[in-house]
């Protein structure tokens, strides 16, 4: 039946994603709050150096109590793989608290493939990925619903930036592929007939940035807030990812990680382009103090208010558009 099912919605071109794992939701006060950990490059071979991330980690869920948490990507960086990931989850789910995870370039590097890695996760309590299905890692979105009723109010893309590329003649990191942004599209368009077509304000989180990032600091122009410690490392190909999201009309903000000594949001085109704050140990460069980056988005608002948090305290505090 399912397979009927699949082959039904290819022949009609009609979108679709598995379910998600559970329901997120926005408190009675109208607040979804989501923290943000990337570049935890957790070694299970090296606990000592790794340590630092999980004690921020658990500080960081103990001050914000987030309502959803989400992991993008270079989570684990050594073999045993599988007992570096309980040991980097467990804050969420002893706390029970929802989670979700992209990978980054580093992530299948060592004993495991994507596609292992990314059942492990789903098998975990508290995760709310969706169930893979085909023989790849799966973009998955997620649905935020309304505090009263079960209207869909919010929704959250979560995008594999692959790794890096396979061509020759073009060196460097990846780039998120056409069929992601024809499956993008396809979501976008779905949700936003749904309803009524007006656009569900929308984030999008995923590991390497895209060069926007870059195109965004060179015009000079952009109001910028954060640490700009590097350069962005990103595709040399630009594959149209940023153009879908502005076409369609719904991402308000994407979050990425990748580049240690970034932690900056810049708007570009009335998107919010954001790195999140570095969270792992001293087991690879890195020359801020980790920690974790919090956005809070408000209900019926296309707004939201985004901050860093470390040991220190809270940095970086903006709002969105407000602030720019």
């Amino acid at each position: 039946m399912l397979r009927l099912i699949l082959c039904t919605l290819l022949l009609f071109n009609i979108p679709f994603v598995f379910g998600q794992n559970g329901i997120l939701r926005f408190n009675n006060e109208g607040i979804f709050k989501v923290v943000q950990f990337t570049d935890i490059h957790y070694k299970y071979d090296n606990q000592p150096k790794s340590k630092i991330a999980i004690e921020r980690i658990n500080e960081v869920l103990d001050a914000e109590k987030p309502d959803f948490v989400i992991f993008t990507g270079d989570v684990v960086v050594s073999n045993e793989a599988f007992k570096g990931l309980d040991i980097v989850l467990e804050p969420c789910i002893k706390r029970n608290i929802p989670f979700g995870v992209v990978f980054g370039n580093h992530d299948d590097e060592y004993d495991k493939t994507r596609v292992e890695l990314y059942d492990y996760i789903a098998s975990k309590k508290c995760n709310i990925m969706p169930r893979r299905s085909g023989e790849s890692v799966p973009d998955y979105v997620l649905t935020v619903k309304s505090s009263k009723g079960n209207k869909d109010a919010a929704l959250l893309y979560c995008i594999d930036s692959n790794s890096y590329t396979k061509i020759p003649s073009v060196p460097g990191y990846d780039w998120i592929r056409y069929n992601q942004i024809g499956w993008y599209r396809d979501q976008s368009r779905s949700f936003t007939t749904k309803n009524g077509g007006e656009p569900l304000p929308a984030l999008a989180f995923f590991h390497i940035a895209l060069p926007e990032y870059n195109d965004a600091v060179i015009e000079g122009k952009n109001r910028m807030f954060g640490v700009k410690g590097e350069k962005v490392c990103c595709p040399t190909i630009n594959s149209g990812m940023f153009c879908s999201m502005k076409e369609s009309g719904d991402v308000m903000g994407m979050f990425v990680g990748h580049d240690h000594d970034n932690d900056y949001a810049v708007m570009y085109k009335d998107i919010l382009l954001a790195y999140g704050r570095y969270t792992g140990g001293n087991t690879v460069y890195n020359h801020l103090p980790n920690g974790a980056r919090i956005i809070i988005l408000r209900e019926g608002e296309r707004k939201f208010d985004s901050y860093i948090r470390t040991v220190n305290g809270i940095e970086s505090r903006i709002k969105y558009p407000d602030s720019f």
